[in-house]
């Protein structure tokens, strides 16, 4: 995927063959022989007891000098810090049968030490008594599957959940699904807390259904100063003004439902996909084939049937069956399934698997059963009926047997295409380490360099490093990353914006509190280019990183953000100049419009003297309509293409043309929206900039534009 150019976290492998010479060293084959060999499947006590056997002998042993140095070393060259350690059979992603998520995931991993007990205890969990089942129901012999382990930086996710690039529980529908929680996902993915579920069109990026969820609590990482790394994530309640947030805003669901192309072109098959937003950047965490549908083949939908269901939930697994009801509270009860049950619970975690593998319907995607999630009032209503029918495809429950009236229908789908465009196409980036990445895909340049990221890496608040006269390092960073980029794209442009941390933002970082104010609308208050002039020395660590890599690749080039007046324009010019960095023929210097203000008096700031703008279209969005896109009560309200915005973008866009200013756009709205895109064509602008994974899609959409072509979105 890292060669893909898809926004994944940098990290390493530890190989099978690691695994392999680890198990071979320590004799544990023929204890697995032993153990496991005679077992019946559906002996559980029996299978957890052999299993733990097993494991014990996993962790008991040692791992060689040779293969440790070898993961120390890649650690190290990592950078150090939290990472998420991720456990990867070899028999996991099969064609008819997959049990990934049933071996476990440590996160916030911190040290060498706890890196390889954290390497040693995935490999025992290939050996929990659900994955040893599952290799036992599906003939796989456990001696021959081995494991690999992914060690990534740890995404602190402040948002994450999965993809299915096609929904599981309607088949080829047109129709893909995506479920997210605030904070790690690790509650999702084990079956603790119910996500919110969104269905969109595969196509138009658009969506269909939305069914949001109550969340009391979520998995945050600890803090990262001293010891308060380690031990892991730690269980918060959600405040509770948020428990019932939508918890992706539409745009970001565009956005990761823009990654379903990639990921399907470079797999060549539908993908469940674990991703994560940080700061407004989509991670793509992993991702594997789905099991448990295939486009073309069969594809069914459901037709509007005349009943009322007794309960109602998020389609996770689609078909329909029809059984005697039991209500589970725990994983000591099932023993009560029975062949051909319909099985109702608050939560299924991996511990189910075999009573999950005897009843008819199932919260689970990995067995092909008919599946539902987040039905909440699934385990009272359901308490007191004996027969019921479970509707996978449609998310419902009804009382008795209703299967005969729930008849399918067949759809296609249509082929993805991809062109080439003229106008420029650049690409949003935040992270150095993608840059070779991206760099490598079919994109003009860098329309948008965030520095946010970059610092927000140190982990330290630039004022307390200036604090501890440690000014040099945060410069020393931030060129090494600004570097990277324009190695990467020379001699493509590269547009820097200055660092446009909020306050609240700030505070995050370490020392934060001591200098940034808490402010009741951080988005209008310190921020920008007043922040800049009001704080020239940080300013300056910025600029002498931007001189450092100009040395090498003069393709850099700056942005001004959040650029309230005129006149504040002339200042921060001024004082670039008295640092040393003077707008010229190899310096470009642009600035984000964004305010009313900047649409206002456009030709002012023109003729102040600026090479370029770049419309922040989210920004512009919300401050034109006076609308928070982060506030799920308002969130359906946020709109670029409001009357309002369409005018303020198209007068921008009218206006460089005519001073000859190149005119850009940042933002998904390009490619959400084709009509947009038409319109912004024909208004000239002379680029688009957009995230990694719009990139195709937004090559289509502007070609449509430009030849009166059909748009293929």
């Amino acid at each position: 995927m890292m060669r893909a150019g898809i926004p994944v976290p940098q990290g390493f492998v530890v190989t099978t063959s690691a695994y392999r010479a680890y198990m071979n060293e320590h004799e544990i084959d023929p204890l697995i022989t032993e153990q496991l060999g005679r077992i019946g499947s559906l002996t559980n006590g029996a299978l957890g007891e052999a299993s733990a056997k097993v494991r014990e002998r996993i962790l008991a042993g040692h791992v060689s000098s040779a293969i440790e140095a070898e993961i120390v070393d890649a650690y190290r060259a990592l950078g150090g810090g939290p990472v998420a350690v991720r456990s990867s059979a070899t028999a996991e992603d099969m064609e008819n049968a997959s049990f990934a998520g049933q071996q476990d995931t440590y996160l916030n991993v911190v040290g060498a030490a706890d890196l390889i007990r954290a390497v040693r205890a995935c490999w025992a969990s290939l050996f929990e008594a659900r994955a040893t089942y599952y290799r036992e129901e599906n003939g796989i012999e456990h001696a021959q599957v081995s494991m690999a382990v992914a060690v990534q930086r740890m995404v602190p996710s402040e948002i994450s959940g999965v993809m299915f690039t096609v929904d599981p529980s309607a088949n080829d529908s047109g129709e893909l699904l995506i479920e997210a929680m605030f904070g790690l996902g690790e509650p999702l993915v084990s079956g603790q807390l119910p996500p919110d579920a969104y269905s969109v069109d595969r196509e138009l990026l658009t969506v269909v259904d939305k069914q949001i969820a109550t969340q009391p609590w979520l998995l945050k990482r600890k803090g990262v100063s001293g010891s308060a790394d380690r031990g892991g994530p730690e269980e918060m309640p959600a405040p509770t003004a948020v428990q019932d947030w939508q918890k992706l805003a539409d745009r970001q669901i565009g956005q990761l439902a823009g990654q379903r192309l990639r990921l399907e072109e470079h797999f060549g098959q539908p993908q469940d996909v674990e991703w994560a937003f940080v700061d407004e950047t989509l991670y793509v965490l992993q991702s594997r084939p789905i099991t448990v549908s295939t486009p073309g083949s069969a594809a069914q939908t459901r037709q509007p049937i005349e009943l009322s269901p007794v309960a109602s939930g998020a389609r996770a697994s689609p078909g329909v069956a029809t059984g005697v009801v039991r209500v589970i509270g725990s994983a000591t009860e099932i023993d009560r399934v029975r062949d051909g049950d319909i099985l109702v619970t608050e939560m299924t975690t991996p511990d189910f698997v075999p009573a999950m593998k005897r009843a008819a319907a199932i919260v689970s995607r990995e067995m092909g059963l008919p599946c539902i999630v987040g039905a909440v009032n699934a385990t009272e209503a359901l308490r007191d009926i004996e027969l019921a029918t479970v509707d996978g495809s449609s998310g419902s429950v009804f009382e008795g047997d209703v299967s005969a009236l729930l008849t399918p229908a067949e759809t296609e789908s249509e082929p993805d295409v991809r062109l080439d465009t003229c106008t420029n196409l650049y690409v949003n980036l935040a992270d150095p380490d993608a840059a070779e990445l991206v760099a490598a895909l079919d994109v003009d340049g860098v329309g948008l360099l965030r520095a946010e990221f970059m610092i927000a890496h140190l982990d330290e608040h630039p004022r307390a490093m200036l604090g501890s006269h440690r000014g040099a390092v945060f410069t020393q960073h931030l060129a090494d990353g600004l570097e990277k980029f324009a190695s990467a794209f020379h001699p493509r442009p590269i547009v820097y914006r200055f660092s446009d941390f909020k306050t609240n933002e700030y505070r995050n970082l370490k020392g934060g509190e001591a200098y940034d104010p808490h402010e009741e609308n951080p988005m209008i208050g310190y921020r920008g280019c007043a922040r800049s002039l009001a704080e020239p020395d940080l300013l300056e660590l910025e600029v002498e990183a931007i001189k450092q890599a100009r040395q090498r690749y003069p393709n850099l080039w700056g942005m001004l953000p959040f650029v309230r007046s005129v006149s504040e324009l002339q200042d921060v010019k001024t004082l670039l100049q008295t640092m040393g960095l003077t707008r010229g023929s190899d310096f470009k210097l642009w600035m984000m419009v964004e305010l009313p203000a900047n649409v206002l008096l456009l030709d002012e700031f023109l003729d102040a003297g600026i090479d370029g703008v770049s419309i922040g279209s989210n920004d512009l969005t919300q401050l034109v309509l006076r609308v928070d896109r982060d506030n799920g009560q308002l969130a359906s309200m946020f709109d670029e293409r409001d009357p309002a915005v369409l005018k303020a973008i198209e007068k921008i866009a009218r206006t460089c043309k005519e001073r000859g200013v190149s005119a850009s756009i940042c933002g998904q709205a390009p490619s959400v929206y084709p009509d947009l895109t038409r319109s912004l064509v024909e208004w000239g602008v002379t680029s688009v900039s957009v995230s990694p994974d719009m990139i195709g899609q937004t090559r289509r959409i502007l070609h449509g534009a430009e030849t009166g072509a059909a748009l293929v979105p």
